[in-house]
């Protein structure tokens, strides 16, 4: 038995000393242009929906109308989400064109949110995403100019004349 428990002990210490070794000798690239590391993707999106929880039963509590559109494009252009995140007819910076993981554009066809649950786009707004590049703007929007960007983005497909030319502003 007390083999058995030697032969865990060290088995467990081998690997924690590979893992010290492999991190220290450059085994995990922090550049940007690098590729993932195997499950790097897979664990990041069970720790982000961990983290998330039952934000997916928050529902936006303003009404849905061009008033709080216009407001939100306001809110989003101010705080520089179209920065990384782009807008209507925008050409992409070159920033969020280095970023990793790469910023979803949110006014492109392919990248719109607009099937995430409104409190799940509100949590990412509210606490931001570590190690994404995704700031949390719980300091630096009130509550409602969050829920007016998260009401802007789930709708990305529905934006009024008027909410486009906003953005043109």
């Amino acid at each position: 038995m007390r083999g058995f428990i030697l032969g865990v002990v060290i088995t467990i210490l081998m690997f924690v000393v590979g893992g010290y070794l492999f991190v220290h000798g450059g085994g995990v690239s922090m550049a940007t242009a690098a590729p993932p590391l195997p499950l790097e993707k897979t664990v990041a999106k069970m720790a982000l929906r961990a983290s998330i929880g039952n934000a997916a039963d928050l529902k936006d509590p303003l009404p849905f109308d061009d008033s709080s559109m216009l407001a939100g494009v306001n809110a989003y252009k101010q705080q520089h989400c179209s920065f990384c995140h782009g807008a209507p007819g925008q050409v992409r910076t070159a920033i969020s064109k280095g970023m990793f993981p790469s910023p979803p554009q949110l006014f492109e066809k392919e990248d719109m949110v607009t099937d995430d649950p409104e409190g799940v786009t509100y949590w990412k707004l509210t606490h931001g995403i570590r190690l994404s590049g995704m700031p949390a703007f719980a300091d630096a929007l009130s509550d409602t100019q969050r829920w007016q960007v998260t009401m802007l983005v789930a709708h990305a497909d529905k934006i009024s004349p008027a909410v486009q030319a906003a953005f043109g502003q």
